[in-house]
Formats: structure tokens, sequence, C-alpha cells
């Protein structure tokens, strides 16, 4: 009897020993999944100072979205965006004064010695723009050089009513200026004295809007129904067919940092490039992941 009542005493004991441990190894895992919780989350709080971004009024609305979600991941983190166009945002970051520089078009020859690297972070065209009200549809690229260099002066020449054209151009160091320069003129030519100056993309399309004879050049992702965007040896200028190539004038949207990326420059760039960064670029521009 006395043994029987033993060897119950001892399976109870040995029952009540596989519980706690297995209590005790519940508890260890749901600590270890708590513990890697919390540092995830510290790990995107560790992130903190400030980034200083100046360049290209085309990819500056594009950088304040991007910028404005970063911060929201990570408060501590406070990034300033300035414009002034791709030439101040190539200058400010060969000298140190912006961390990341912002450029809507390729380095030139002459800046490959400054020691930038450019990033590309998205694509983008720059769409022809007209009035509204202006009955052309369409232009060839010869017959767009002609406009922008002065050798085609009123509307009637390429299909419009008998009117005289009003040109609007960039100022000098834009990059979407530049990019207008190399894709549609070429290096030798030169654009008409009488265009009225622009300084920013806004501007040039809120003249656009304003003058039934105006003709100008702007970013495809800042293309809205104040103005209409012709087509280019036919083909319309949209995201998909600057993807396919057929629309030829296109251009990279470059981060520009003097060395190789570091520390807060690296990681907004690094997420910048990641899915996330990339969703925020495919809302108005093109993504390039």
């Amino acid at each position: 009897m006395f043994s029987k009542k033993l060897g119950k005493f001892a399976l109870l004991c040995l029952l009540m020993v596989a519980l706690v441990a297995a209590g005790c190894g519940q508890s260890g895992d749901q600590d270890a999944t708590q513990n890697d919780t919390q540092e995830e989350e510290q790990g995107t709080e560790t992130l903190s100072g400030n980034i200083q971004l100046a360049g290209s009024t085309s990819v500056q609305p594009l950088a304040e979205e991007l910028a404005n979600v970063f911060m929201e991941k990570n408060p501590g983190v406070k990034i300033d965006v300035q414009g002034g166009g791709s030439g101040a945002g190539i200058k400010a970051a060969a000298e140190g004064v912006a961390n990341i520089g912002m450029s809507s078009r390729e380095l030139k020859e002459d800046e490959g010695g400054l020691g930038l690297v450019p990033t590309v972070i998205a694509k983008d065209g720059i769409a022809v723009i007209v009035n509204s009200a202006n009955k052309v549809e369409g232009l060839t690229k010869d017959q767009i050089k002609g406009i922008f260099t002065g050798e085609i002066t009123n509307w009637e020449a390429v299909g419009g009513d008998s009117a005289p054209i009003v040109v609007i151009n960039r100022e000098e160091g834009s990059g979407t200026r530049d990019a207008f320069q190399e894709l549609v003129l070429g290096a030798d030519a030169k654009f008409t004295d009488s265009a009225a100056i622009q300084n920013s993309t806004g501007a040039v399309r809120t003249a656009v809007s304003s003058d039934a004879n105006a003709v100008g050049f702007i970013s495809l992702g800042s293309l809205d129904d104040s103005v209409k965007a012709v087509k280019v040896d036919g083909v319309e200028a949209s995201e998909e067919n600057v993807i396919a190539t057929t629309y030829t004038i296109s251009r990279p949207f470059l981060f520009l940092t003097k060395g190789e990326p570091t520390d807060l420059a690296k990681a907004f760039t690094d997420w910048v490039l990641s899915a996330e960064g990339q969703e925020v670029v495919g809302e108005e521009f093109i993504a390039i992941n």
C-alpha cells in the first residue's frame, strides 16, 4: 500500500516539474519575442539628427514627400529640403553645404571631378506644354527645337492659329533646362534670347496657363489640368511611354553626396530606394525598383 502511494506521489511530482518547465519555456519565448519587438522598435527610434537637401526644383516636391514620410517613421530626424536648381544642388553637395544635393540631370563632364556620388532615385519625363486653348496637339522634336531656338515664331507654322509663339524657358542652372537642351536642342544649338525666364517648374506652368500663345517645358510629374502636354513625334507624354522608352524626352532624378553617403544621409537614401520609399516615388513619378 505504502509503495503504491509513494509511486503515485512520485508521478505527481514529475508532472508538476514538467508543467513548470513548460511554463518557463513559454514565458522565455514570450520574453524573447517581446525583447525582439522592443529592439526592432528601438532600432527605428535610434535615428536622430538633421539632414539638409538642396537643388532641383523638379526633384524638390518628391524629396519633400519622401522626407515627410521618413520623419514620421523617425521622429528624431529633421530633414530640410530647399530648391535652387540642379546646379545649386551640385555645388551645395560638393562644398558640403548640403548633405544631399538634388539634380534632375546627369553630371556634366566638368562636374565629374567634384567627388560626387550620384544615386538615381526616380525617373521623369519632360512634358512640352501649351495653353489648354491651343489647338496644337502634337509636335515633332525638330519643330520643338525650332520653336525654342527662335527659328519658328508663329503657331500657324506648326498647325495652330496665326499668332506669335511666346516661349517660356527656365533659368540657367536648372536641371530641367539642361536636360531639355541635351535631349531636344543638342549641344550646338542655343535657346532664343526672346524667351521669358521662369525660376521654377511651377512658375513655367503658371505662365503657360495664363497665356494662350505660350509654350514651355516642365517635369512630367508636375503636369496638371491647367495646361496641355503635346505629343512628341506622335507619342504621348506618359509614365508608360517613358518606361517603354518610346517617349524620348526623359531624365533621371539624382541624389548627390560628397563620397558615398554615410550616417543619416545613407539611412535616408537607403530607405528611398527600398520598396516602401519607391512606393512613394511611384505615386507621382517613375519608380526605379
